[in-house]
């Protein structure tokens, strides 16, 4: 029997290949190893697009349990950057520290033309975001932020009908909402816990840990419009478990002709990371990373669609920074993973702690 391959499908195959195998792998070091996010590098399939060569972290105990667990060589650890240059130059550094640390990271890579991806979201204040920003324009590094959001089809999928097909009509409302049970409840790693629960080295609770997806959304969403004002209201609502820091935010953004609402929070029954977008003439809701419903002006019901995941090279954060360091992939001003995006980010998270701590609405500049 003769065996049919669509084209489509060769093409596709081609395209994988031949964009991971093109040129050498990037060579990607791992700063830190207490976000435990890291897993999803230390515990990556091989695709040829990457080869770890380095990896920092000064908590020995730390480094060998997630480095024997994903059969990673203590070969690779080091306790610090500095021993690390001394030996490796990659070409690229993932950052997997406390937000408060990533600054540092930045001082360390951009003066060796070292391309940097922090983990969400960029800094813990603009007064950081600034210096990272002037860093990498000043040494012309890639400075780009990671969020799991950022790969989600559902995701891609509304900003294309709200801008590509104009299906809704001009955007009216978004509703970003983004939690858990909170991250003690969930059992994340003490090391993670220890500085996630800190409000130096984090910049706050779950105004940063969650409000930032929100917020990188609506940027998104709305092409890099800076939103007219930003009101927030933060809770402790467990301060008998985080009493640094707050557990619930509600952050509202304000734009000329549409309103951003972002609900964070450590507080809520089950996990969810989901966005309604809503417009003049229907809207678009992403459940979760593939199922999209819509109901469109004239329809009568709700309509369900289902996403396959997204195609190598966006299907995940390092073939993607692999991309941008190569060459191979250019983003557009304000994309989600994009330095333009994310100071924004940081302006409005700043805002909205801000606006908790006086009572009033944050007017931007």
């Amino acid at each position: 029997m003769k065996l049919t391959i669509p084209l489509i499908l060769i093409n596709l195959l081609f395209f994988n290949v031949s964009f991971s195998q093109q040129q050498e792998p990037v060579r990607l070091a791992v700063v830190g190893l207490t976000h435990s996010h890291v897993n999803w590098i230390l515990g990556r399939q091989d695709k040829g697009d990457i080869q770890l060569v380095a990896i920092v972290e000064p908590n020995r105990d730390l480094a060998e349990r997630l480095m024997k667990r994903n059969n990673i060589s203590m070969d690779l650890l080091y306790p610090s950057m500095e021993e690390m240059f001394a030996n490796v130059i990659p070409d690229g550094v993932t950052a997997f520290g406390s937000i408060y640390e990533h600054l540092e990271v930045v001082q360390a890579c951009a003066p060796r033309g070292i391309h940097v991806m922090v983990e969400k979201p960029l800094a813990v204040s603009t007064a950081h975001a600034k210096e990272m920003k002037d860093l990498a324009e000043q040494h012309n590094i890639h400075l780009i932020t990671n969020y799991e959001t950022t790969w989600y089809a559902s995701n891609q999928e509304v900003f294309r009908q709200v801008h590509e097909e104009g299906k809704i009509g001009d955007i009216r409302r978004v509703i970003v909402n983004d939690g858990h049970e909170g991250p003690k409840e969930i059992g994340v790693n003490q090391e993670f816990l220890d500085w996630l629960t800190d409000p130096v080295q984090n910049g706050g609770g779950a105004v940063i840990d969650f409000g930032c997806y929100g917020a990188n959304l609506m940027t998104w969403l709305m092409k890099g419009e800076r939103p007219i004002s930003v009101t927030a209201e933060l809770k402790q609502i467990k301060p008998d478990i985080y009493p640094k820091v707050d557990d619930d935010a509600t952050i509202l953004l304000q734009y000329e002709s549409s309103i951003g609402v972002i609900q964070a929070s450590w507080n809520w029954p089950f996990s969810r990371k989901d966005m309604e977008v809503y417009g003049q003439t229907g809207y678009l809701i992403a459940k979760n990373s593939t199922d999209v419903v819509s109901r469109f002006e004239g329809q009568g019901k709700e309509q369900p669609l289902v996403m396959k995941k997204r195609p190598y090279p966006y299907d995940d954060p390092f073939s993607f920074f692999a991309g941008v360091i190569q060459g191979k992939i250019d983003m557009d001003p304000f994309d989600l993973s994009s330095l333009e995006n994310n100071l924004m980010v940081v302006e409005i998270l700043e805002a909205a702690i801000e606006s908790a701590k006086s009572g009033q609405r944050v007017n931007l500049k």
